[in-house]
């Protein structure tokens, strides 16, 4: 990690995800940690359509992640696609990946959450890292506010902040 106070490269983190957040309260959340973000990096969140087609779950898989893989062509960077089966870090270990990714001269970092039925393999080979939070299923919606919690924690760590502490 960084010993003296810097900031972060990186200047773009955006969470590229299906679907929308109903509850108030993970809304919140959320928006407290794009908020606490702002002296890191901007941060965003991109909502897109769910297909939601319970009759037919490979074809709302195929579309979600055609809308994901627009997306994220259009802004560029890189690609971390949350991913049950990907690998599992620590808080630490992750922030040095990122930290990492900006010393080699990442601008941009994505992460991906898909839709209910998950994402095709199109996705999983236009990601760069694929990063699970636990072999547990989490709810759509909670699994964004936790990502942006970790997110921030990440940076906390690179930038020497006592959040993480």
């Amino acid at each position: 990690m960084r010993n003296e106070k810097s900031r972060s490269i990186i200047v773009n983190v955006n969470i590229v995800c299906v679907g929308k957040v109903k509850e108030k309260y993970i809304l919140d959340g959320i928006n407290e940690f794009l908020k606490r973000m702002q002296s890191f990096a901007k941060m965003k969140i991109i909502e897109l359509k769910e297909n939601g087609n319970d009759n037919n779950r490979v074809l709302s898989i195929e579309k979600e992640s055609e809308e994901i893989l627009k997306t994220i062509e259009k802004l560029g960077g890189y690609n971390i696609l949350l991913d049950i089966q990907g690998k599992n870090y620590s808080s630490e270990e992750m922030a040095q990946e990122i930290e990492k990714l900006t010393v080699g001269g990442v601008s941009t970092l994505n992460f991906i959450i898909g839709g209910s039925y998950g994402v095709s393999q199109n996705i999983r080979e236009n990601s760069q890292m694929r990063l699970s939070f636990s072999k547990m299923t989490f709810p759509h919606q909670l699994m964004r506010l936790i990502l942006a919690e970790q997110i921030y924690r990440w940076f906390s760590i690179i930038n020497n902040g006592k959040y993480h502490k």
